[in-house]
Formats: C-alpha cells, structure tokens, sequence
C-alpha cells in the first residue's frame, strides 16, 4: 500500500495548485488529508472527487476552518467520524477507516500557537488522545495514524530547536508526550525507521525564507503499531511541487489492505 499525508491548508486553495493532478499521477491507495477548510457543499465539483477513490471526511462545524478527509480506493469495513469529546469533534480533527488487515486515521491535532488559552486545549487533547492511543493498543487492530500532529519530536526535526524550546510544538510537555506514544505506548515513527537524516521536514512558515533556506518543522506523521513496523519498505517527502505550507509525506507498506 502506498499511503500519503498532506496538510492542505484548504482543499479549494490546494486544488488550484494542482493537487488533484498530482494526485492522480501518484496512485495511492489511500490519502490522508488535514486542513481541508470546507463543508460538504464546497465539494461538489467533479475535482474533488477524483476517479477510483472512496472519499470520507469530517468537516468541523465553523465554516472555513479545520476538518479531515480520507481517499482510499478500498472500500472500508466501518468509518468512524470523531474521537468522542466536544472540542475534537466540533472541529473536524479526526477520521478513521476500517480495512480488512490494517485501521487508517487522518489527524489533525490543535495547534497551542496563538495564545495560552489554545495552548490549554490542546494540552487537554493530548490527555485525551493518550486515553484514545491506549485504547488502540489494547485491540488486536493494526494502525497507521496519519496526520498533522502540531508537535516536533526531537532536535532533529525542526531546523532551530534551540531558540524553540519554549515555543508550541517544541514544548518540553509536548515532546515528553511524544515519548509516551513511542516509547509506553509503543508506537512507531514509520518516517523515521527508514530515513534518519537530518533537515527532513513537512512545514516551512511562510514568514521570511523559511521554504527557500529549508527552515522548518517535521510535524506531519504516519504513525503505526509495532505490528507493522517491518513493512516499511520506503518513505519520501515530496518538495518538487507546493500545494500548501506543509509538504506531501509519502510512504510504502508491504501490506495488505
């Protein structure tokens, strides 16, 4: 299965760009999207319904703002829309499909930049999704959490990790966080089990030359129970074109759906 993320920063913005070109060209099986800043009815057009694929999406209920989708060109068993609590769900932050050997999620986990108040629920998210994490780990489930998770992990995954350690997405709360998925929980970073490299990395701030001089942040994931971790066969994160202020993360899995 060739599996891809993107944060879209709005599907209508991204498919000026020519994403759904892109895409088709890519054939993946499925993709996972974040960011999509749209409701059912901005949808319409054949454009974003591109041939072959099943789509699903969560859209939060603010206009214009949030919300995750799912393409996949295998029918899933189940859809579940939500994680179960107000704050996720009026924002559109989570979908997952159920395949036949392998459960497939789109995340988009708040941001804390804007201010001490959002800095707060998100703190609150991750209490939360911990719970959820834990949950997933108790089934007999496979999983490949996609998304944009808000968080750098380690000084490796973002460009100026000294002068950010106070800074949201780079907090020492968020990072100790990371290493409970990973480490308690026993999750596994796809990206990173084939690919150690530094100055790998998903977002560049559209402030100064951040893209141009490579500045930026590793926070989009695809992130997988230990029972999948030797299917990895390659992962690549796509910058010959733009469609958004986050980069296309790709990657194979020698799996089954």
């Amino acid at each position: 299965m060739k599996i891809i993320t993107l944060n879209l920063n709005g599907i209508r913005s991204a498919a000026k760009k020519g994403f759904f070109s892109w895409l088709e060209d890519q054939q993946a099986d499925v993709v996972c999207l974040q960011e999509i800043k749209a409701q059912e009815a901005d949808l319409t057009d054949a454009l974003f319904q591109p041939k072959d694929y099943y789509r699903y999406f969560h859209f939060a209920e603010k206009k214009g703002y949030s919300g995750v989708g799912i393409y996949t060109k295998h029918k899933p068993r189940h859809v579940a829309r939500g994680l179960g609590w107000l704050e996720a769900d009026q924002e559109g932050r989570y979908i997952e499909i159920q395949l036949t050997h392998v459960t497939i999620a789109s995340l988009y986990l708040p941001s804390g930049t804007s201010g001490d108040a959002r800095q707060r629920i998100k703190f609150e998210f991750l209490k939360k999704y911990h719970s959820y994490l834990q949950f997933i780990r108790n089934q007999s489930l496979e999983y490949i959490i996609c998304g944009d998770w808000n968080i750098a992990h380690k000084p490796i995954d973002l460009k100026n990790w000294r002068s950010n350690q106070k800074n949201s997405g780079f907090l020492p709360e968020e990072r100790a966080w990371m290493d409970e998925v990973f480490n308690s929980l026993g999750f596994v970073d796809a990206f990173r089990q084939v690919n150690s490299l530094p100055d790998q990395y998903t977002w560049w701030s559209n402030r100064g030359q951040a893209w141009t001089k490579n500045v930026g942040w590793r926070i989009d994931y695809q992130i997988i129970t230990p029972g999948l971790t030797d299917t990895i066969e390659s992962a690549a994160i796509f910058k010959d074109q733009r469609f958004s202020d986050h980069a296309p993360l790709l990657i194979n899995y020698n799996v089954i759906p």
